[in-house]
């Protein structure tokens, strides 16, 4: 495990720290985004401990952040907390993300217990174990994964499984094998996608944004 791979890990351990002593608290401040979506006290405070840190610890490094912005890229994304509508409303499908100069990423979503990450060259891991994408290349056979903001198109009912997971979760059920093919929301940022498209491509896998698979299905009349 490289350091920054460590320092990342250790990022995460603070965010989920933080989160899991706001999640499902009474007195929780929800506030409304200008684009009409909520955030939390949770998902401010997070971004801004994080930035403090990264500041502190490695304070030539850029960091680009759903809640206080950015524009560069090359260093650190941080999503404070993808799945605020599950956080807010008690859910516990909701996660950290980070990602590193396209070389680094952590999934962390501590309230279902689960931890995903990946380096690049290095592969990517659930918990700590290998994690590869599925073989499975028929959609007879395979599990697919769409967000619920779009219409499943006529050919995914053909597939063995449909369900509407959403946001991180499905992409991380792609990158360890147990969904053949996920797609998101349309119009996500570079916080919401660029730590998914390391673990999956890492696991194995593709991943065209907002659409993650195994490589092996045919999409044709899927996206």
């Amino acid at each position: 495990m490289s350091p920054d791979l460590e320092y990342a890990l250790s990022l995460a351990d603070e965010a989920d720290a933080i989160t899991l002593a706001y999640f499902r608290a009474t007195d929780l401040r929800v506030d409304t985004k200008p684009d009409l979506t909520p955030v939390s006290e949770a998902d401010r405070l997070v971004e801004s401990r994080l930035r403090e840190r990264i500041a502190r610890d490695r304070g030539d490094e850029p960091v680009l952040g759903e809640e206080e912005g950015g524009e560069d890229e090359s260093g650190w994304i941080v999503d404070p907390i993808d799945g605020t509508r599950n956080f807010t409303r008690g859910i516990p499908i909701w996660a950290t993300l980070l990602a590193y100069a396209d070389r680094i990423a952590v999934v962390s979503a501590p309230a279902l217990g689960r931890r995903w990450w990946a380096e690049r060259r290095a592969g990517a891991f659930a918990d700590g174990e290998p994690i590869r994408v599925s073989a499975i290349d028929r959609l007879e056979q395979a599990t697919v994964l769409y967000g619920l903001d779009r219409p499943v198109p006529d050919r995914a009912w053909s597939a063995w499984h449909v369900r509407g997971f959403g946001d991180f979760w499905s992409h991380m059920l792609v990158a360890e094998g147990a969904a053949e093919l996920a797609v998101d929301a349309e119009g996500l940022a570079v916080w919401d996608t660029a730590p998914m498209r390391i673990v999956v491509e890492e696991a194995g896998g593709r991943f065209d944004d907002p659409v993650s698979w195994n490589g092996l299905l045919d999409l044709s009349g899927l996206r």
